[in-house]
């Protein structure tokens, strides 16, 4: 309708060995739209984007062709830029 909005739930879930020892942790985030321009699918596509390529044209992520962001140096700027929006992940460790 009209005035719906919707929502952007995302969560990670990490099983790793530390030591000999299997850990977990989650890593989430819910992210809400305003309204029926500014969604939040908008915004958790648009704005990733819009972040890497201000990045690449300041010179803060460097390289050159088609990256995926698996690289420190590209994903942990975007990300935090992206605190700024309010889109953060918040970790929780699993015992």
């Amino acid at each position: 309708g009209e005035n719906d909005i919707d929502m952007i739930v995302m969560q990670h879930q990490f099983i790793y060995m530390i030591d000999g020892e299997e850990r977990e942790i989650h890593s989430s985030f819910v992210t809400y739209g305003e309204d029926q321009i500014f969604t939040g699918m908008s915004k958790t596509v648009g704005l990733p984007v819009g972040i890497a390529a201000k990045l690449i044209l300041k010179g803060h992520i460097k390289g050159q062709g088609v990256k995926i962001p698996v690289t420190k140096d590209i994903y942990i700027p975007v990300l935090n830029e992206l605190k700024k929006f309010g889109i953060e992940f918040i970790e929780e460790i699993i015992n």
